[in-house]
Parts: C-alpha cells; sequence; structure tokens
C-alpha cells in the first residue's frame, strides 16, 4: 500500500497580511514556522517515512518541507518543480484582498477567486512580476502572465501523472508540499470532485492529509493525520 500525504505549506507573510500571493515568493511568517514544525513532529511521531519529497519552487513550500524532513530526521530526495506552484494570480499579486474588494466589488473579486474558469487581469508582458523575469524558470516556455483555476489543476494533473504516480505505482510512500490551490487541483483530481466541491474546499496551512491507496491506486483511507488513530507502520 502505497501513502501520499498532501500538505499545504504554513503560514506566510502575505497570508498574515491578506495579500494575493501567487507566485510572489515570500517567506512563512512565524506562526508559518511552527506549524511548519508541528507537522513534521506529527509525522514523526505517527511513524511515517517517505521514500520521495516533491514541492513547488516558492520559498515558503520550500521551506515548509525542509522543516518538516529536518523534524523527522528524514535523509529523502527532494525535487522541485513550477507545476506544483500555487495559482497564478495575476495583477493582483500583491494587493491586499479587502482593498481590492472596496476598487472592484465583492462579486467580481469573489469571482477571481472562486470561480473555475475567470482568470484575474492579466500582468502585462513587461511587468517585473512576469515570471519570465525570475531566473528559477529559465527555459520555461508556457509560463503564465495569470490563472484560474483549471490552468492550475490542468498543470498539477500532468505533473501528477507523469512523475508522482510513477512513484506510487512503484509502492514508495511520497511527501507533496504545495499551495493551496495547487493542492485542490491534486485532490480534485483524486477524488474526481465537481466543480462545486472543487470551489468549496478548504485546506488549511500546515495540516498533512494522508491517501493510502491499493495497488492501483484506488484510494483506501484518506483523512488529515492528526484525526488517525493509528501509527502508521
Amino acid at each position: 500500500m502505497a501513502k501520499l500525504v498532501l500538505v499545504r505549506h504554513g503560514e506566510s507573510v502575505w497570508n498574515l497580511e491578506n495579500k494575493f500571493t501567487g507566485w510572489t515568493d515570500v517567506e512563512l511568517s512565524s506562526n508559518g514556522i511552527k506549524e511548519a514544525h508541528e507537522a513534521g513532529k506529527l509525522l514523526k511521531n505517527m511513524n511515517f517515512h517517505f521514500d520521495i519529497a516533491y514541492t513547488s519552487v516558492l520559498k515558503r513550500a520550500i521551506d515548509t518541507l525542509q522543516i518538516i524532513i529536518d523534524e523527522m530526521n528524514l535523509d529523502v530526495k527532494v525535487i522541485e518543480n513550477y507545476k506544483l506552484n500555487e495559482r497564478h494570480y495575476g495583477a493582483l499579486q500583491g494587493l491586499n484582498k479587502d482593498e481590492t474588494i472596496k476598487k472592484y466589488g465583492q462579486e467580481q473579486v469573489k469571482l477571481w477567486r472562486r470561480s473555475k474558469d475567470v482568470r484575474p487581469p492579466l500582468l502585462s508582458v513587461d511587468d517585473k512580476r512576469n515570471p519570465k523575469f525570475d531566473k528559477k524558470y529559465i527555459g520555461i516556455s508556457d509560463l503564465p502572465l495569470g490563472e484560474n483555476l483549471e490552468d492550475t489543476i490542468k498543470r498539477v494533473k500532468e505533473y501528477y501523472e507523469d512523475v508522482i504516480k510513477k512513484d506510487l505505482l512503484n509502492n514508495k510512500d511520497v511527501i507533496v508540499v504545495a499551495h493551496g490551490n495547487s493542492l485542490r487541483g491534486l485532490i480534485a483530481y483524486l477524488e474526481n470532485l465537481n466543480d462545486e466541491e472543487i470551489i468549496n474546499l478548504e485546506i488549511p496551512t500546515g495540516k498533512p492529509i494522508c491517501y493510502i491507496f491499493d495497488d492501483n491506486l484506488k484510494i483506501i483511507k484518506k483523512d488529515y493525520v492528526e484525526n488517525m488513530k493509528f501509527e502508521v507502520k
């Protein structure tokens, strides 16, 4: 039985400031660092072990994963890939959410945040926030200027099918530390959620979720690790 653990990074400084973050590379808040340590301690106490670890190329996810690894005393290969990045919020990135509501109205901002197919205002090609100007993305041709949730789900699904799934089929235990929307996309794919279920899905920061699969990757059990009534062997 293969196990897949998903963790949304700990609270970031822009989560704390209620800003649209997206691909902006911000740090964990002090509370986010604490959440990451608690996640690592929980996984260690439940006797989890991982054969391979995946994360995005954004610091808040990378740092959360590293704290978890250190707490668990793991020696594990870590793979970073932009396809696990948060949804790209385009020109909304860096804006305070409450101020954005005042400017554009509650309904418009709700559409940008919660609809599956509406993209936010896109960055201009010469905007300094365009990921093409970031060395982390050198050589990547399909960089977004803004994404809707469908765009995010598509790239996460592709990465799961092309990379992560192979590890699970080889009976490896995998941890993925990523972001609210990229994990929402992965969960939607794994559980075949409908549009309403996807939009209403909330993933708290720093709370590991465990999937246990049979040999055909059918889900046997899924729960937050803190709710599990047994130690993983």
